[in-house]
């Protein structure tokens, strides 16, 4: 009888775990999921970029997946993703928040869901990255004074190679660290370093297999295993942080704002609070993974384009070459590039975009979620159903590019060889949750990448074998490992 009774409430357990996997009515198709799991067995957990593929050729650029019990709408494709991220706007500007991602960086402002102090982080994020000079001269200055830092770095490797990565990770934090914190870092300070190697683990992390089990059961959430590592990551940043605004309230002058960190603290002083209330969105709590949202934002993706750039270009010596002379003829003696140049610059812009597309460096963006009932290409979606855009479908998509699946310049260039930027071009993501530091980001890639192949010539080392262009796979992607060769250019 007792046997029987535990059999009964197993098949009632399971039977509820079945109808908890449920499709929706109309909702967009997808493999049949499993209880407890979902669809976790049709992904690849360290990399599910080639399983997300297969799925769109047999479900259709809209289909659906359960992340454990969790229903979740894959999105890929220029149509289906405008209509989504542009269109429909609002109803998919939603952040879900009972995931690894928004745990990790609760108060945050890149997961904070859509809404009122959402809105107004962001419009202050974007009104003091203007003061602080987005997108003028004073801006260009604090990145051409980081890559003589670089070239410094560049010159002492000359006649041997070197690892570019900590070198481009330091200079991209550098940029936004003058931004947010008033203070640049040598490249040896243990700031940056530990900083930039939290960063570097989390995004593994949170895109790896132990964050994926983390959203699909939360029964694990509270044991000792490897995702935890990303929670104590956090608090290290956490505490650095709190550190630097200790001292910037030291030093401060009301009124008078050094940075964005002095800024956020004169708008504390006008609402009066050190806590979150109800009152507003603005508190001490919520700096701290404020400005680590940034940094981060502002650090990993750059830094890794960059590095992926710099791959090409040794591989590719023949479109290197093609740049260096369109930098000479428009530069001539010019001491260095200003971002205007780029508009005499076509093919250069057009190895940078080509560079970020091939790039790929969020290629699942963030996740969004549904803020109310809606639909997309058809189906309809609950409120709350987690969205999942796949931007590499966007960025490799056939009929949108001339040469999808290869690295070629030719796809943002017309037959008169002006740059042109396709509608399928769209790594910052679209729509009122579309990356804040775009502006940066360009500017950076740019006058980064001008400097130092007007100055140096890179080469792959002759000992290194074929180059491997695939990606190790995060949040953010970034080239496996490699080493570059540096001269000095015969024209210096």
């Amino acid at each position: 009888m007792f046997v029987s009774l535990i059999l009964v409430w197993i098949c009632v357990f399971f039977f509820i775990l079945c109808l908890k996997c449920q499709r929706p009515k109309n909702f967009p198709p997808g493999p049949p999921p499993i209880p407890i799991l979902g669809n976790l067995l049709n992904l690849s957990l360290d990399n599910p970029m080639g399983d997300f593929e297969t799925l769109r050729k047999c479900y259709g650029n809209v289909y659906s997946l359960f992340l454990g019990p969790k229903p979740a709408v894959v999105i890929n494709g220029v149509q289906a993703m405008k209509e989504a991220m542009m269109t429909r706007a609002a109803d998919f500007a939603g952040r879900p928040q009972d995931i690894f991602v928004s745990d990790l960086t609760k108060n945050g402002m890149i997961l904070a869901d859509y809404g009122a102090g959402w809105k107004e982080h962001r419009r202050f994020a974007l009104m003091t990255l203007r003061n602080f000079g987005l997108g003028k001269q004073s801006m260009e200055q604090r990145i051409l004074g980081e890559i003589q830092y670089m070239m410094e770095t560049l010159e002492k490797s000359i006649g041997s190679s070197l690892s570019p990565h900590i070198l481009f990770h330091n200079a991209a934090s550098n940029i936004i660290c003058q931004v947010l914190f008033g203070t640049r870092y040598d490249y040896d300070d243990s700031f940056i370093k530990v900083v930039v190697q939290c960063f570097k683990e989390n995004s593994k992390i949170a895109n790896g297999p132990w964050a994926m089990l983390y959203d699909s059961v939360p029964i694990i959430r509270n044991l000792p295993l490897p995702f935890m590592k990303a929670f104590k990551n956090i608090e290290t940043c956490k505490k650095l942080a709190t550190r630097l605004i200790a001292e910037h309230k030291e030093t401060r002058v009301p009124g008078q704002p050094r940075d964005l960190l002095d800024c956020y603290l004169d708008k504390l002083d006008k609402v009066c609070v050190c806590v979150c209330d109800g009152d507003s969105s603005f508190c001490e709590d919520r700096l701290i993974m404020f400005v680590l949202d940034l940094h981060f934002a502002g650090t990993d993706t750059t830094s890794n384009t960059l590095l992926t750039g710099f791959l090409y270009l040794m591989t590719y010596p023949c479109i290197q070459e093609r740049c260096q002379q369109e930098i000479d003829r428009v530069l001539e003696k010019k001491d260095h590039a200003s971002y205007d140049d780029r508009h005499n610059m076509p093919y250069m812009q057009a190895v940078i975009h080509e560079v970020q597309r091939i790039a790929n460096t969020v290629p699942l963006s963030v996740y969004h979620s549904t803020t109310n009932d809606t639909k997309l290409m058809g189906y309809s979606l609950p409120r709350g159903t987690l969205i999942i855009q796949n931007l590499h479908s966007v960025l490799n998509e056939e009929g949108q590019w001339r040469f999808p699946h290869e690295f070629n310049p030719e796809n943002f260039l017309d037959d008169q060889g002006e740059f042109v930027k396709p509608e399928a071009f769209m790594p910052f993501s679209a729509g009122p949750r579309m990356c804040l530091g775009e502006g940066l980001a360009r500017m950076e890639l740019f006058l980064i990448m001008v400097a130092l192949l007007r100055k140096f010539k890179f080469i792959w080392p002759e000992d290194a074998g074929q180059p491997d262009y695939t990606p190790i796979y995060g949040v953010t992607l970034s080239p496996k490992p490699y080493r570059m060769k540096v001269q000095l250019r015969a024209t210096q």
